[in-house]
């Protein structure tokens, strides 16, 4: 039995630590959503404000503006909740950048990645420099 409470002791208090440290960290004391910007904006107990385009939030990407609008604060604020889309997110997540589960993210890097190809590539026609691949050349195409 010695054995076997020391394993629990030790266990309940890594827990106990790993408990404190994230409500240590940032969390969330105030969440809205602005509708101008199509943003989510939440105000962090460290005076920070985190503002994520709702976009690009997992469950959030069809939501209607009504639905994005009542948001609750949970888990002394280390969650927020959208009640009208079943939606939960990890407020230090969401701090670190991560906007839902590892194949969103994924599919979020892609996206993003081929928007700035098409973005730089209309910049490079837009200037009329060419790049060449192989050499790394930029050239004036006048």
């Amino acid at each position: 039995m010695d054995q076997i409470d020391a394993i629990l002791n030790r266990d309940w208090e890594a827990a106990t630590q790993r408990g404190k440290e994230t409500l240590a960290g940032p969390l969330a004391e105030s969440a809205c959503y602005d509708q101008p910007s199509g943003e989510v904006v939440v105000q962090l107990n460290n005076g920070a404000v985190l503002r994520i385009q709702s976009t690009l939030l997992q469950g959030l990407e069809n939501a209607t503006p009504e639905e994005m609008a009542d948001i609750h604060i949970g888990g002394r604020g280390t969650g927020l909740h959208f009640p009208h889309l079943d939606a939960d997110f990890y407020v230090p997540a969401l701090v670190e950048g991560v906007y839902g589960t590892p194949a969103w993210m994924h599919g979020l890097k892609q996206k993003l990645a081929h928007q700035k190809a098409v973005l730089t590539a209309s910049g490079r026609r837009l200037t009329g420099v060419r790049h060449q691949k192989k050499t790394g050349d930029h050239r004036n195409v006048s």
